[in-house]
């Protein structure tokens, strides 16, 4: 059954809950707005559609975009350099620059999806070593990350087999390497199986299979069966093109590029004809191909691509694989501890939704983002996954860029500053613990998957520090050309009314609002904050960071300072005091 519905007006603390996990931060204008709408209301907004596509990039040496037209050596920049920007366009997207303001929330949505399905279908952009066939796979994802449309193929079942021939996914699990005869190249089968769809069962908690091999929802028979069903595939990073200049090797669906069969289209010669049989763990089911689809005993694009579909059907039909879909969304989204219990009610409900609903993301997201248990909203459930998710280093940096709405370079007319901004992000990011579309593994970044610590592996001395400098530079300012800030004067002037911003304890209190995931029933007082969401003594020093020793009276002189704008020097140090202070705070790096 449905999660049961949270149906009360969300409030601020809701509000920016939502629009925090959902998207890439909001800034304090949509958690104002949020404040005022159900649950259901929110989340028609986060969906609403139609969306533009991203505008493509441009190469700096050329002055055009080059993962439609083409890349010529010597003529576009390096294979690195171009990598890089894909990297950066991307991240652009995540922050919906240039997007009409009133599509801004869905946008950034719509990009925290495509980001989230890349954790579960990962890329490493260097051993796939090509950023046009990243960006095409990157927008395969975008075309499939809204869609509730009855009858629509956009689901994730079908995007699990137009990955499968993708180029940047033979490439990276080395699926162009597996033909027909002797020992098949098992990588893609093996982890189609274990990280894309199926699993090996909640993790913590799977039994020991039966015998050697037996991986209790599969087994290793399984895996070698399914690689010669998907043998015979090869890369086409040349993305071949007709006289008309279309795509020769093209998905009829996206119409975007795809690999290729080795041989031709109508003597796929690499590909394994036999029949396959798999385990006990799917019935002993068998594929073959499809007589009429073959060109005599040869097989064909099409016979191959109809084994594909087989496989992946075959796949999804095991009640396993929703559940374990789930399982990637839940922790994603929400929270990472799930017990046999949460496996067996929440997880279970969403799975029964994804069913239902042909394996469509969109319906699941809907229904978890109005639930009471996403708010913590039923009785009796306290707070806990509020502020509950360390920040992952994206989330910081972008989430904090779009909190305080600071603009990037134009991609499109500024190129050149645009890729020096964010390939300082990006080499930010790699400070932090996350290189940034280049995970160490094809399992992907471990806060999404790696049983216990998730998202705790986002922490260490190293990586905290990264942290705060990031914070520090934004705040502060750095001595980098075309640096980042955020100009804090302004953003308390144009946010806040004049009697907070006067105030220096009311100040602190309307921030923790928008800037801290905890943030009721403050107070300064030690002893009366039993029910406060910071400490009495967090709270005292975030008011002591600010005033700092410069005035006998503090609280009088800051607000005679701010009133009269008598000294705009002092009145800019102690707000990015302020907000230093409070952004570098252990609360800020929860959401």
């Amino acid at each position: 059954m449905p999660l049961s519905p949270f149906t009360g007006i969300l409030g601020p603390k809701r509000a920016a809950h939502l629009l925090h996990r959902a998207s890439f931060g909001p800034t304090k204008e949509l958690i104002d707005s949020f404040a005022t709408l159900t649950a259901a209301q929110a989340v028609t907004l986060l969906f609403q559609q139609p969306l533009p596509d991203p505008i493509l990039p441009v190469d700096t040496k050329t002055g055009k975009e080059w993962f439609l037209s083409g890349v010529i050596e010597n003529v576009n920049s390096g294979n690195l350099e171009l990598q890089d920007n894909f990297k950066g366009w991307f991240i652009a997207q995540m922050l919906s620059q240039g997007i009409a303001t009133n599509q801004s929330v869905a946008y950034a949505t719509r990009e925290k999806i495509v980001f989230f399905i890349h954790t579960v279908l990962t890329t490493i952009i260097s051993k796939v070593d090509d950023s046009r066939a990243v960006y095409f796979q990157n927008q395969l994802f975008r075309l499939f990350a809204f869609d509730k449309n009855a009858g629509s193929t956009y689901n994730f079942k079908e995007l699990a087999k137009k990955v499968s021939v993708d180029n940047a996914m033979l490439k990276v699990l080395d699926g162009y390497l597996n033909v027909k005869g002797g020992n098949p190249q098992e990588n893609y089968a093996r982890e189609l199986h274990e990280l894309y769809t199926i699993g090996r069962g909640l993790e913590g908690f799977t039994l020991s299979g039966t015998e050697p091999g037996d991986y209790v929802v599969y087994k290793e028979a399984d895996i070698q069966a399914a690689a010669r069903v998907l043998s015979g595939w090869d890369l086409d990073f040349s993305f071949e093109k007709d006289q008309l200049g279309n795509f020769v090797h093209v998905d009829p669906d996206t119409k975007l590029p795809r690999g290729k069969v080795k041989g031709s289209k109508t003597n796929a010669s690499a590909h394994d004809n036999s029949v396959k049989t798999f385990s006990s763990r799917f019935a002993n089911q068998t594929i073959q191909p499809d007589p009429l689809l073959l060109n005599g005993s040869n097989a064909t694009e099409a016979s191959a691509l109809d084994e594909i579909s087989k496989l992946i059907d075959q796949i999804y039909a095991q009640p396993e694989t929703a559940r374990n879909i789930c399982r990637r969304i839940y922790r994603f989204y929400v929270y990472h501890s799930i017990d046999q219990t949460m496996d067996d009610s929440v997880i279970k409900d969403l799975a029964d939704t994804f069913t239902a609903n042909d394996f469509k993301l969109q319906p699941v997201l809907e229904e978890l983002f109005q639930s009471q248990h996403f708010y913590d909203a039923a009785a009796g459930v306290n707070d806990d996954n509020f502020g509950g998710i360390i920040k992952s280093p994206l989330d910081l940096v972008v989430g904090t860029l779009r909190f305080f709405n600071v603009q990037l370079a134009d991609y499109t007319t500024q190129p050149a500053d645009f890729y020096e901004q964010t390939v300082g992000l990006i080499r930010g990011l790699g400070l932090m613990g996350m290189p940034f579309y280049d995970p160490f593994d094809v399992a992907g970044y471990d806060a999404y998957h790696q049983y216990p610590i998730y998202h705790r592996s986002w922490i260490s001395t190293n990586y905290l520090a990264e942290r705060y400098n990031f914070i520090n530079e934004l705040v502060m300012g750095s001595t980098m050309p075309n640096a980042l800030q955020i100009d804090v004067v302004n953003f308390v002037k144009t946010k806040f009314s004049n009697a907070i911003a006067s105030d220096a304890r009311s100040l602190i209190i309307e921030l923790a609002k928008y800037l801290l995931p905890v943030n009721e029933n403050l107070t300064y007082t030690a002893g009366a904050d039993t029910n406060s969401g910071l400490t009495a003594a967090r709270m005292n020093y975030f008011l002591s960071a600010f005033l700092g020793i410069i005035d006998a009276n503090p609280e009088t002189a800051w607000t005679t300072r701010w009133n009269s704008n008598s000294d705009p020097e002092t009145i800019a140090m102690q707000l990015k005091n302020l907000f230093n202070a409070m952004m570098q705070s252990p609360e800020y790096q929860l959401y």
